[in-house]
């Protein structure tokens, strides 16, 4: 179990550096589908995992000088999320303490991942033919990251390709943009969502050495997609997160029919 769930989490990792998506949006669901640890288990490694390599590629950028983060807007919208981040853990926690049978948990998340993965994947495709704007209003900003933050947390994703889709219509960013500052957000929403599990203490039963596999392998994952993403051109980066949405829809079909077969 250990080799497996390193090797989804870097790759998982060096995808989501590589994208912006943080690797959330594909631990959280592939993990989902082995069913060998509970919804709440996997949320909290996912998250841990995406923090950690998050942090890792945000914290090189900045040192490396190497940094496209539009500060003005994603710092705007960090603190949106992390209080978006606060109320998503509180939502789970809301539902889990709440359902008798936690498959049903695990049903609605992989309801929530087709409908936000599917919504991400048809923007991306027809992209070129939508207008996209240039939001200046702070008030505006922190309410889209308020809701970024809560999906985020209540999916066990990160962030995911919604950080993408509002930053390329609601910011008219570039692809290869949007991904670091994605990950900027992500960070802040990620953060929130521990401090919340560490003072309400409702961190989970969870292997000590799985946790540290899984954030070593975020952090190695974050530095090879890092350096993978300055050598591939914006055009690769979207075929690329093209194909993962897809993957991604696939996968979540699956847990959704596994999950509602066993609350049956």
């Amino acid at each position: 179990m250990y080799i497996i769930f390193f090797i989804i989490s870097i790759a998982a990792s060096m995808i989501g550096a590589i994208c912006g998506i943080g690797g959330g949006i594909i631990i959280k669901p592939v993990l989902d589908a082995f069913g060998v640890l509970s919804v709440a288990a996997i949320n909290f490694l996912s998250g841990c995992t995406v923090l950690s390599m998050t942090l890792c590629t945000v914290v090189k950028s900045k040192i490396k000088k190497e940094s496209t983060i539009d500060f003005k807007v994603s710092a705007t919208l960090a603190t949106g999320a992390i209080l978006g981040g606060l109320l998503g853990k509180a939502l789970f926690q809301t539902i889990w303490n709440n359902v008798a049978d936690k498959n049903i948990v695990g049903f609605i998340q992989a309801l929530c991942l087709i409908v936000v993965t599917a919504g991400t994947l048809v923007y991306t495709v027809c992209q070129k033919k939508i207008q996209t704007k240039k939001i200046k209003n702070v008030i505006v900003t922190v309410i889209l990251g308020l809701v970024l933050g809560l999906m985020s947390s209540f999916l066990g994703i990160g962030g995911g390709p919604v950080n993408l889709a509002v930053l390329f219509y609601f910011f008219s960013m570039e692809i290869k943009v949007a991904a670091e500052n994605s990950l900027f957000i992500i960070l802040f929403s990620q953060s929130a969502n521990l401090v919340s599990s560490v003072v309400t203490h409702t961190i989970p039963g969870i292997d000590g050495l799985l946790l540290i596999l899984m954030i070593g392998a975020g952090i190695a994952g974050g530095l090879i997609g890092k350096a993978i993403n300055k050598k591939i051109d914006s055009a690769a980066v979207g075929k690329m997160f093209t194909g993962l949405m897809l993957f991604i829809i696939l996968v979540n079909i699956y847990n959704a029919v596994r999950f509602s077969l066993l609350c049956v």
